[in-house]
């Protein structure tokens, strides 16, 4: 691929990667960074109840509306100054343990609170293993979502697999999609109902299942059901309810081949995400165009997500995602 020339917007440079025709991908965002250099990645950059705030020495600053918490990040290796005084004042630190695992140093802190993002709105609450029961990076792929359902003009279907507490779902059925929800964990899927209640969606057609996501995909591929668009999060390791081992790397590849399974005659996006430390958005991209590209055309984009940083200008890496679209 080659890029046309950037354009200054703001703070940022945009362009278009293009194909050997000339033929427009897709728009990406490039963050300017203070030594001259550019770091290309797909950003969260419209919220407004969350900011990071700061990062570095392997912690994050974030506001999450009025709250402020610490939360470590494996990605924010440099130094900071820590010039925000909200360092020292914040309403819970997540500290690790030297032992494994970690625990929340909470002062005045609500045990939940909801936060917007656009016309959504989610409930976050801080949770083990220093969750907050949501990704605010991937605010970059639901507005891609939501960019595609509403430009569609038919009738939308999206499988939405490991779905945790619901933003991508909420976002879709939002837009107007009927989505099937899948999680393995009763609990999530509770706490995606009641996002979609607070985002108004109470009574959209949503299928909630509560089930393991390759056993479900075996089960709608028997039934004959279908899908226009799949999203997947898929951990980097698990168990299933009987015990199988999920190894993102190993199981990876089959699992995006069953679900290719569930297209329909006219998909209109696959979206594929991950946090599996040291694995390239590439391979994401390169898996999605081997297996649904080869056989419905269309085009393939992929890159890292991330988090404008308030302090320094810079983005942190999020994650990374490669997003199959119908041409």
């Amino acid at each position: 691929m080659t890029a046309a020339p950037l354009r200054k917007t703001g703070g940022a440079f945009t362009f278009s990667t293009v194909d050997a025709t000339g033929g427009t991908l897709y728009n990406k965002l490039i963050y300017y960074l203070k030594r001259g250099g550019a770091a290309c990645m797909w950003i969260a950059k419209d919220w407004q109840d969350y900011e990071l705030l700061d990062c570095g020495g392997g912690e994050k600053l974030e506001r999450w509306d009025r709250q402020i918490l610490v939360r470590p990040d494996p990605q924010a290796i440099w130094d900071t100054e820590r010039r925000d005084r909200r360092w020292k004042t914040a309403n819970a630190r997540y500290s690790r343990s030297s032992t494994g695992g970690g625990h929340w140093d909470k002062g005045k802190l609500p045990e939940s609170w909801p936060i917007r993002y656009k016309d959504l709105t989610f409930q976050v609450k801080p949770m083990n293993f220093k969750h907050t029961g949501l990704f605010p990076e991937q605010a970059a792929n639901w507005d891609f979502a939501m960019e595609q359902i509403r430009a569609a003009g038919r009738p939308i279907r999206v499988l939405n697999l490991f779905a945790y507490t619901g933003g991508a779902t909420v976002a879709c059925a939002k837009a107007g999609a009927s989505v099937c929800h899948v999680d393995a964990a009763k609990g999530m899927v509770a706490w995606a109902k009641d996002n979609a209640r607070l985002s108004g969606l109470a009574d959209a057609p949503i299928r909630w299942i509560v089930d393991d996501c390759a056993k479900f995909v075996e089960r709608e591929i028997r039934r004959g059901k279908t899908y226009d668009a799949i999203i997947m999060d898929p951990p980097s390791y698990g168990r299933g309810p009987s015990g199988e081992v999920w190894k993102l790397e190993e199981n990876l590849y089959p699992f995006v081949r069953l679900c290719a399974q569930v297209l329909s005659d006219k998909p209109l996006f696959v979206i594929l995400n991950s946090y599996t430390t040291g694995l390239a958005p590439s391979v994401l991209g390169y898996i999605l165009q081997m297996l649904v590209g080869r056989k419905f055309g269309g085009h393939v984009t992929w890159d890292e997500l991330g988090l404008p940083c308030t302090d320094s200008g810079m983005a942190l890496p999020c994650g990374a995602t490669g997003r199959w679209c119908a041409d």
